[in-house]
């Protein structure tokens, strides 16, 4: 029904952090493709943004609080250890229906969360959701470690889904290659056997405290290259699909060289590829919201039109999903 989005104020530069690193503009570009990132403001949390974006998600989908009965909100950097910071943005909402909660599959977080949301959709369980991913990487960063500092941003991305009465075609199941506006299927993946290879080194029953982030990044590059190709196929098999017949990959921006791997893969011309990476750089969870909001919110994703999103992150996890949009 809508999207929305926010961005911390502040911006980072390359050129900023080459003033405190070794490190300079053109290693990160080049490296990376990212020029720049936002950072969360002293005291702004991820609720904080998250409540931004669901509020502009709501207003252009021209719904009310009331009219929503479920919030799943995607973060690997929760306002709290517990409770659920869905929570604190469904009451900053006024929304008083349904259930709110949090998902934790780091940057593949928003996919997971779309997948939540679309079963529960789908059972009755609830009539309108909010699906929110929202980060304050800045926060769990060692910012004397360049090769993962630089990497990473702050944001809030938003969408709200609506049930709609299933025709004749979604009644024969997910595999129709249906015209009508909706979530085809999403596809989900873990592989604990990568654990140690994005982490935080911390936690409330380890260390007790919050860590930093660590990371294996050119066996995380390989492993991100080979698996979302395959989660892209499997959704595209899944509904009948080819990849020529995509008309917009909005993937998880971890990495320019990893976005145009994948894009190679299905045989994707540039020019069907959302990149916000230079920009944003990798906001985790939400990464594939925000980028989804840029496109829809410029015109270039329109009604119709079908719209692979895609993402990669710790755990390890993966996963895709197809939007009829």
């Amino acid at each position: 029904m809508g999207c929305g989005s926010y961005l911390p104020e502040r911006i980072v530069t390359n050129a900023e952090l080459a003033t405190r690193l070794e490190t300079s503009d053109e290693w990160i570009v080049q490296r990376t493709g990212i020029r720049q990132r936002h950072i969360a403001a002293e005291g702004e949390f991820t609720s904080h943004l998250a409540i931004k974006a669901a509020e502009r998600a709501l207003a252009a989908a021209k719904c009310k609080p009331g009219d929503i009965d479920l919030v799943v909100l995607a973060t690997a950097t929760p306002d709290n250890t517990f409770p659920a910071t869905a929570s604190k943005v469904q009451a900053s909402l006024g929304i008083t229906n349904g259930a709110a909660f949090d998902i934790h599959a780091v940057c593949t977080g928003f996919i997971y969360a779309l997948s939540v949301a679309d079963n529960a959709l789908r059972c009755g369980q609830a009539k309108r959701a909010l699906v929110i991913g929202a980060e304050t990487f800045s926060r769990i960063l060692d910012w004397q470690d360049r090769s993962t500092c630089v990497l990473f941003g702050d944001g809030a991305g938003a969408l709200v889904l609506e049930s709609k009465p299933a025709n004749g075609a979604e009644a024969a199941g997910r595999g129709s290659n249906m015209k009508e506006r909706g979530i085809l299927s999403t596809h989900l993946h873990t592989d604990g056997k990568g654990y140690e290879l994005l982490y935080v080194d911390g936690g409330p029953s380890t260390t007790g405290t919050s860590g930093h982030l660590r990371m294996e990044g050119k066996k995380i590059f390989l492993h991100a290259v080979q698996r979302l190709a395959e989660v892209a196929h499997e959704a595209l098999d899944a509904n009948g699909l080819e990849p020529k017949d995509i008309d917009w990959l909005v993937p998880h921006q971890a990495n320019l060289r990893i976005i145009e791997g994948t894009g190679k893969k299905l045989g994707l011309p540039s020019d069907k590829v959302v990149v916000t990476i230079d920009r944003h750089a990798n906001t985790s969870a939400a990464s594939v919201p925000l980028a989804l909001a840029e496109a829809t919110d410029d015109g270039r994703i329109k009604p119709g039109q079908l719209v692979l999103l895609e993402a990669m992150g710790g755990g390890l996890t993966w996963g895709a999903g197809l939007v009829r949009w």
